[in-house]
């Protein structure tokens, strides 16, 4: 019974090594989980809402909200699938408030087409050429603005994220052959505000 009372400090403290070291691996986990992830979480956030300083706030907020979950993950998807349903969720957040809040000036602080034509930058040599590719990457984003919410988040993961569709499925919650579906009516509105350009 001695002998029982003097290792019980000794488990408890080994106990807490161990739990430290859980939290020191499980950090060192999600570390790695941001720095995979993020590029590909700040681009679909970026192109969704076409504002850079909000697209990086969203990420940070998608990222803090990862972390303080992190530890009931539980792994039934991948985890650039769980971090993309978080920032879908943030986004649709952002945008109801901003429809509640229809002063706010988001002109100021929005992408330049220009910009966006830069980061989309044609394999062409011309001057001309590479204003043609602005142009057209400027009628893209404009026809991608006028669809739903739905149908714009399907199409960007699918077309700037290169998502199959299972994992669009997955990351928005929605059956496949209705992911087919939303993404069906992109395409064809897409290229019908497009007219046929190429």
């Amino acid at each position: 019974m001695a002998a029982g009372t003097a290792m019980e400090p000794m488990i408890r403290g080994t106990a807490k090594e161990n739990a430290a070291r859980e939290l020191e691996l499980a950090a060192e986990e999600f570390s790695q989980v941001v720095e995979r992830h993020r590029p590909q979480i700040f681009r679909f956030l970026l192109a969704s809402t076409r504002d850079i300083d909000l697209a990086e706030t969203l990420t940070q907020e998608c990222f803090l909200k990862a972390h303080r979950n992190w530890a009931s993950f539980r792994g039934e998807s991948s985890a650039m699938t769980w971090l993309m349903r978080i920032a879908i969720n943030l986004q649709k957040d952002h945008w109801r408030n901003r429809r509640m809040q229809f002063w706010r000036q988001t002109q100021t602080n929005s992408v330049d087409m220009d910009e966006a034509g830069e980061w989309l930058a044609s394999g062409e040599s011309s001057v001309e050429k590479q204003l043609l590719a602005r142009e057209q990457v400027g009628h893209v984003w404009a026809a991608v603005k006028g669809l739903s919410e739905r149908q714009r988040t399907v199409f960007l993961l699918r077309y700037v994220e290169e998502q199959e569709l299972s994992e669009i499925a997955r990351a928005t919650g929605l059956n496949e052959g209705t992911v087919k579906a939303h993404l069906s009516r992109a395409v064809g509105k897409v290229r019908a505000e497009l007219g046929g350009m190429r």
